[in-house]
């Protein structure tokens, strides 16, 4: 039997192959994420980034190899086990925001945490808290079609932070954003993680957005190929004046 992952690493993949439809997108990727970690997965698109986050988030089930959840294996659950794993203990963002269209945007932020057992209150008084935090907390009451998609986006963001589960897991979450706001939800995701010690997976294709990781790595043809430098950073550095506070919501 193989060895459960290190204790430090929240997330453990070892040699893990997927292939869509025949085509390969990963090919015996082997990763450890430690917790708390701002991991930033880059490289150009078609690399492989969104069916690792996929593997890692028990979105897809692998075809070889091996996904490690706090020394739980993920690569042994079925589909229900998998469905359990990420409604209760990941948060995800993608590059679209795939929200509920007959909630409002208060109601979808709240949803995930009524989902959990949160009572009404609770749970949308911290969806409020969220939607302010994105500077979105006017459209509290607004349905997404009466929405712009750097609106819609960040009611996304919102959804995935508000339970703060233990891993968040972003894929391209700012393709659909300008430059500016996308540094701002960016720098909204990094400091919740780091000031709730949650373990936040990004991936990206954008090098500049590394510099908000605390660690990078590049995928390219399905395999990592190394570790990735950061690019020098024009912000204040995690945990120092000028980073981002957030609430303590929902947990």
């Amino acid at each position: 039997m193989a060895a459960a992952p290190p204790d430090n690493d929240v997330l453990w993949a070892r040699g893990i192959v997927k292939s869509h439809h025949g085509t390969p997108a990963l090919r015996g990727v082997s990763l450890g994420v430690r917790e708390g970690e701002v991991l930033a997965v880059t490289g150009p698109r078609g690399s492989g980034k969104s069916t690792l986050l996929g593997c890692l988030s028990a979105l897809l089930p692998v075809d070889e190899g091996e996904v490690w959840f706090n020394s739980a294996p993920v690569h042994t659950l079925g589909r229900a086990g998998r469905e359990r794993l990420r409604r209760d203990r990941f948060g995800f963002v993608g590059s679209e925001p795939h929200l509920v269209p007959e909630l409002t945007a208060r109601e979808n932020v709240a949803l995930p945490l009524l989902l959990a057992g949160a009572g009404g209150k609770a749970a949308h008084t911290a969806a409020d808290e969220w939607l302010e935090r994105l500077d979105i907390g006017e459209i509290a009451k607004v349905r997404p079609d009466r929405l712009v998609q750097s609106q819609r986006q960040r009611i996304a963001v919102a959804r995935a932070l508000a339970p703060l589960p233990p891993v968040v897991f972003a894929d391209d979450p700012t393709a659909p954003l300008h430059r500016e706001t996308a540094e701002q939800v960016l720098r909204i995701l990094t400091s919740a993680a780091r000031s709730h010690q949650l373990t936040l997976v990004l991936a990206t294709h954008d090098p500049e957005l590394v510099r908000y990781a605390d660690r990078a790595v590049a995928l390219v043809d399905g395999r990592l190929t190394g570790p990735v430098t950061p690019v020098p950073r024009g912000i204040a550095a995690p945990g120092t004046a000028g980073a981002a506070t957030v609430p303590a919501a929902g947990r």
